[in-house]
């Protein structure tokens, strides 16, 4: 079995306080496929979230940050 390994930057638009933040990342994290889900210390509206893209897509990973009831976009990587 072969993992890959993508990389995405996610734009989240409203600011959040810590926990809210812990909990995103949590959130995210857990789903199948994704490996971290990290909210950047000085950039607190970046999060950068590593997958593998035969388990999840990018988008889908903004799907589930917009289920948060967040705006957010896809900016990259």
């Amino acid at each position: 079995m072969t993992d890959y390994c993508c990389d995405v930057i996610v734009h989240i638009d409203e600011t959040l306080d810590n926990e809210t933040l812990a909990q995103l990342e949590k959130t995210i994290g857990n789903e199948r496929g994704i490996y971290s889900a990290c909210i950047n210390e000085t950039a607190r509206h970046l999060m950068v979230v590593d997958y593998d893209p035969i388990d999840i897509s990018a988008q889908t990973i903004l799907t589930q940050i917009h289920h948060q009831g967040l705006h957010a976009e896809l900016i990259g990587l």
